[in-house]
């Protein structure tokens, strides 16, 4: 075997530019598969962790679902709002729910003396959301059932926030002017960074009540966060949440749900099926690619043969068995295909390694991809390789000497 290793290795050194050229379809294939696995690998980390705040026990009741094609919105579009007094009722009724906290959206501007922010995004919330979306404050206090029971005018406000304004002030205990309205600043959440695009850092909490009466006619329906007391009870809890929904809604046996509960695997499916058509575009482009490449091999493999018909002739007369010979040129055959894929793998980590320092994104190649590649190398090596080694090795001896 190692005669044949070294046979095999000058003899493509030999041709070492044909050798090279022949492996260009070979690499592209690989180097194709081999980014998008980065960068999809990148995704998968980054996804993951945004979505990690959302808290894989934790549920979001609403009046419609997080995604819908134009037909269900059309029929989801008349669905009866959902009002404050529904977390009451869920709160009151549910035994697998610890927490619960309305969650009401507002874009609102923020004031300090000279400096404004505009379009900021205001969540109205009740005490339970800092346990629910697993937020740490840096300094002061989060929102209290007081300061919802009273409506009062009080803010916790995200780490960009707090430097846009402040900057190095201490801003709890100081005042801000919201949407024209003065508001105590009780809190400062710990820096979150983004979340599928949203800069996490650039909001504010203030109490529900206190958004509802300042909004009133512009907010009729609100979420509902829930978080089950067991990650392990989640399916009870869903359950158990969609059948006080129903008796809170009235809704009679055989009815469907005129709301929506929606969970982070409802993004994790909407992902897997976003990435699905890139994972199939990029096989598809790597496989065209290394069936070029292939031929390629094969094609370079019977030149090969015709040029040592005089030298394989001279091999079977002094013994040399057919099987030799086809293991010479099938080793031959997958050193070009492994040519191919090393040149492919480090383009691929090149690039990997320029997107992830140069971007906010992690892309890697996956461990698994080293069993990719020997997986390419075994099984184009031996495909495009094996009909022109099978032909090597049934040449007649005498007419392989008479070749010139």
């Amino acid at each position: 075997m190692i005669e044949i290793l070294r046979i095999a290795g000058a003899a493509l050194w030999a041709h070492k530019f044909r050798a090279l050229l022949t492996t260009l379809g070979i690499a592209i294939g690989i180097f194709t598969v081999g980014v998008v696995m980065a960068i999809i690998e990148g995704l998968n980390v980054s996804f993951s962790e945004q979505i990690s705040s959302l808290g894989s026990d934790v549920m979001y009741i609403d009046k419609r679902d997080w995604f819908m094609n134009r037909d269900t919105w059309l029929m989801t579009r008349q669905r009866r709002n959902i009002g404050m007094d529904a977390a009451a009722y869920i709160r009151e009724r549910a035994t697998y729910i610890s927490h619960v906290s309305p969650r009401i959206y507002q874009r609102t501007t923020l004031k300090r003396g000279d400096k404004s922010l505009e379009h900021i995004a205001t969540i109205g919330v009740a005490e339970d959301m800092a346990v629910i979306s697993g937020t740490d404050l840096t300094n002061g206090r989060f929102i209290s059932i007081a300061d919802g029971h009273h409506r009062k005018p009080v803010v916790v406000i995200g780490d960009a926030v707090r430097e846009e304004l402040f900057e190095w002030e201490d801003p709890v205990g100081q005042r801000i002017s919201l949407s024209g309205r003065k508001f105590l600043v009780i809190g400062v959440l710990e820096k979150q960074g983004q979340m599928l695009g949203r800069n996490m850092d650039n909001m504010v909490y203030i109490p529900a009540e206190t958004l509802l009466k300042m909004f009133s006619r512009r907010w009729r329906n609100i979420t509902i966060a829930v978080k089950a007391s067991d990650p392990a009870l989640l399916a009870d809890a869903r359950d158990e949440v969609e059948g006080i929904m129903r008796r809170y809604r009235k809704l009679r046996p055989g009815e469907d749900n005129d709301f929506a509960i929606n969970q982070q695997s409802s993004l994790q499916e909407f992902y897997d099926n976003a990435t699905r058509m890139l994972w199939m575009v990029a096989i598809g482009i790597g496989s065209i690619a290394l069936i070029v490449g292939g031929v390629g091999v094969m094609n370079i493999m019977l030149v090969t043969v015709t040029e040592r018909t005089r030298e394989i002739g001279i091999r079977k007369s002094l013994g040399a068995r057919r099987s030799t010979i086809r293991w010479q040129f099938l080793v031959e055959s997958m050193t070009v295909s492994a040519l191919g894929v090393l040149v492919g793998f480090l383009a691929a980590s090149g690039v990997a390694v320029f997107i992830h320092k140069s971007t906010p994104l992690a892309a890697r190649i996956p461990p698994a991809w080293g069993l990719l590649g020997v997986g390419v190398v075994v099984v184009v090596g031996l495909i495009f390789g094996l009909w022109p080694a099978t032909k090597a090795a049934r040449l007649d001896p005498i007419d392989a000497l008479r070749y010139e």
